[in-house]
């Protein structure tokens, strides 16, 4: 079924169901960092945490004494596997799908990529070219062929194996994408702003509050360093009382140059399912990709893409 034949539609609260919080629900058995990505911590008591020393110490003693009767088959077991020297073992990592890889979503994704406690394994992108790119650089960082690709969003959505999604879809995706990831078990990064209106926004909280999911609005500029000293400067009242706020905004953050004559998309592009619930309109250059930004019918312009970070 094709998506740009449909309308929007509003998500009813009662269908769909969710919470919004940089804090709120765990992780089956990780938690979400308050930084660009994920951090594994594991949510044990200390004395669990002292019994499974002693039994990694026990198997470790036995291990040995096994490979020292049999020098004829030896097996070393490397110390990443084990989660140890610092390392983080592959249970303990959080899998991540990448779903958008344009320019924010390629910068998330390589955010993950940093992590040694976070594992990308699939990314999904309309635009093949992009998610090609994705592919290979997820490929060639941990040098091997494992990453999956996908063009729709519910096929990575669907694999049991995932436990978080980045998602950085242009914004009247946003609520759809989310809803249907906290339907699924996973745990969210979302891009700003939280989606196209402010009834698909409460869509979106209902439903990680149903599901119990974790979420991160990625409003990254609010966990800059200047911005958190210059938070609380105000907040300890050292530079008086605050009457009025000003806003800047950039004019670098301009229409790109692009074609307004509707042509066919080019090759690898699934518009279709670009539009998804938007209302139909015949594609051309200037309408997709970084531009989507300033027509109505995907996003809120400069509001909801650069005021949102200091409003």
């Amino acid at each position: 079924m094709g998506f740009a034949a449909l309308q929007r539609v509003l998500l009813k609260r009662h269908e769909i169901s969710c919470s919004v919080s940089y804090t709120m629900g765990a992780w089956r058995k990780r938690r979400l960092s308050a930084t660009n990505g994920f951090q594994a911590t594991k949510e044990s008591s200390g004395m669990s945490k002292k019994h499974d020393n002693i039994k990694r110490r026990d198997f470790l003693k036995r291990t040995a004494g096994i490979a020292a009767g049999a020098a004829a088959f030896p097996y070393i077991v490397p110390s990443s596997a084990l989660g140890l020297a610092g390392t983080v073992s592959p249970g303990n990592r959080i899998t991540v799908g990448c779903i958008g890889l344009g320019g924010m979503g390629s910068g998330n994704m390589s955010g993950f990529l940093d992590r040694a406690d976070a594992q990308v394994v699939a990314v999904c992108d309309v635009d093949s070219r992009h998610r090609r790119n994705a592919m290979m650089n997820v490929n060639r960082k941990y040098g091997n062929e494992d990453c999956a690709e996908y063009n729709d969003f519910r096929e990575l959505l669907a694999r049991d194996d995932i436990d978080a999604v980045s998602i950085a879809v242009p914004d009247h995706w946003h609520a759809l994408v989310s809803v249907k990831a906290a339907q699924a078990g996973k745990d969210i990064y979302g891009e700003k702003p939280l989606a196209y209106n402010i009834t698909e926004g409460r869509a979106v909280v209902d439903a990680v509050k149903r599901y119990g999911r974790v979420w991160q609005t990625g409003s990254w500029q609010r966990s800059q360093q200047h911005f958190r000293f210059g938070c609380e400067l105000v907040r300890n009242g050292r530079i008086g009382k605050i009457h009025t706020v000003k806003v800047g905004l950039p004019n670098t953050n301009s229409i790109h140059e692009g074609s307004t004559s509707p042509c066919e998309p080019p090759e690898g592009f699934d518009y279709d399912m670009w539009l998804g619930p938007a209302p139909y309109a015949p594609y051309c250059e200037a309408r997709c990709h970084w531009n989507f930004r300033w027509i109505s019918d995907y996003a809120g312009g400069q509001l909801t893409d650069w005021a949102g970070h200091h409003i």
